[in-house]
């Protein structure tokens, strides 16, 4: 039996992972998928023009809250964004499953657009190239965010480490490291998170930070643990945000005694991750993690899987 072809498809479903956006040292810029929790979208195609979203479900924190009108959900507006610049004639319909909590630090409204805009293309007339879905992603995403920023958007569309600009997305190489993330029972607002990065920022400080962000992309290009370890330090958004997330140094401070080679916030937070050479290493500092996290009194679940994770994909495909 032949398999279906995309021009007859009337509906497509699709799956994108979470992530760690910013990578300690990349701020807005550097990101990577997780092999753990993510957001599914179900998409039909209809003859009625537009987006429409019939339901939104799924037991992660949040999502009862989200909005049923495309133009205000990040996954609907990645889809108002691909019919608007290829011309279709016809509409969508989503249903939309979260896996990703709000407010986790884990790309949950980047996951939502990133599985949409996948499912979506899969039903136009003339699928578009995966990297041509970036800045309908993008779209998506800045309904949430207020900005424009692909760290956690571009990974998810191209798997595996990103370096996303709002108009460039390259995926890195990078050797077998291991990540373990752990999401505490708690919620922090991107809004909330990136209002404390108002003020500016001495130029050493800048200095500093440009120095950490060169040796990190220059181990990650030579495969140099040695290089990638100096270089993941947060010395601009880390030290202004950890005060927002209750026990994060005792986190963070489990982590390094474990081996890592660098561990910081995922993302906005209050999710921290940590990066490590071997997979034995990252599970050993994921129960370490998760305890630091019951010392200051926050229940937490974790995930260790490898820096080089899944990007979105179609499923049933």
């Amino acid at each position: 039996m032949s398999r279906t072809s995309p021009r007859a498809r009337t509906h497509a479903e699709a799956f994108s992972p979470g992530g760690v956006g910013n990578i300690a040292v990349g701020f807005d810029l550097l990101g990577h998928t997780i092999d753990g929790p993510g957001d599914r979208a179900i998409v039909h195609r209809v003859a009625t023009p537009g987006v429409r979203i019939n339901a939104i479900r799924g037991d992660a924190h949040g999502a009862s809250s989200l909005p049923l009108e495309a133009a205000r959900n990040t996954a609907g507006r990645a889809l108002q964004s691909l019919l608007e610049a290829t011309g279709a004639s016809h509409g969508f319909e989503l249903e939309l499953h979260k896996g990703i909590a709000l407010g986790s630090g884990l790309g949950g409204s980047a996951a939502s657009a990133v599985a949409a805009v996948v499912a979506g293309n899969a039903l136009l007339d003339t699928p578009l190239p995966r990297l041509q879905l970036y800045p309908h992603a993008l779209a998506g995403e800045a309904v949430a965010t207020d900005s424009v920023q692909g760290d956690n958007v571009g990974p998810m569309l191209i798997g595996g480490i990103a370096l996303a600009t709002p108009d460039r997305l390259l995926q890195l190489d990078a050797p077998a490291i291991w990540c373990a993330v752990v999401h505490p029972d708690f919620v922090l607002e991107t809004r909330q998170a990136r209002a404390v990065l108002s003020e500016p920022y001495p130029l050493a400080q800048v200095v500093r930070h440009g120095t950490h962000l060169a040796l990190f992309l220059t181990g990650l290009a030579r495969g140099d643990l040695e290089l990638i370890g100096a270089g993941l330090q947060d010395v601009l958004v880390e030290p202004r945000r950890a005060a927002l997330v209750p026990g994060f140094a005792g986190v963070k401070a489990a982590a390094m005694d474990h081996r890592a080679l660098g561990a910081s916030l995922s993302g906005a937070g209050p999710s921290v991750f940590g990066w490590f050479a071997t997979r034995a290493d990252a599970q050993a500092a994921l129960v370490a993690m998760r305890a630091a996290f019951a010392d200051a009194g926050l229940d937490s679940r974790g995930w260790v899987g490898p820096v080089n994770g899944p990007r979105a994909e179609l499923l049933g495909d």
